[in-house]
């Protein structure tokens, strides 16, 4: 069975940086694709950002356009979230999740949690004001 490993949260002042990880293990990974959500308590989980594995096309929340990079090491199965110009609203429990067929609305694909079929247990980000 297939295991999602988050690592990489912390605590960062605000506009300083952080780079998330997260490995496949514990099996052959194939998927269509990886998506990281945050999720405040309380609220819903909400769409950060997701790559294709492959082609490595992109999608971002607009939240966080400009400020994320979402990226993968096929290789190694590992996806990744840089995240630059932190805000005190982007503190959450950070997620990353794998899909395994495309689920498409218009032009966005993979962007909503039930699209997804296996989760990480969260890494949480705090940013100071």
């Amino acid at each position: 069975q297939v295991q999602l490993v988050e690592s990489g949260g912390g605590l960062v002042q605000a506009g300083g940086s952080l780079r998330l990880s997260c490995a496949a293990s514990g099996g052959t990974f194939s998927s269509y694709a990886m998506g990281w959500f945050r999720q405040y308590p309380g609220k819903e989980r909400e769409f950060v950002a997701r790559i294709r594995w492959s082609g490595g096309s992109t999608d971002y929340a607009d939240s966080v356009k400009g400020r994320f990079t979402i990226s993968r090491d096929n290789a190694k199965s590992t996806v990744y979230l840089q995240m630059n110009s932190l805000k005190p609203e982007d503190t959450d429990l950070y997620y990353c999740a794998a899909a395994y067929k495309p689920a498409c609305s218009g032009y966005v694909c993979n962007a909503k949690p039930y699209e997804y079929d296996d989760w990480g247990q969260g890494t949480q980000v705090t940013v100071s004001s």
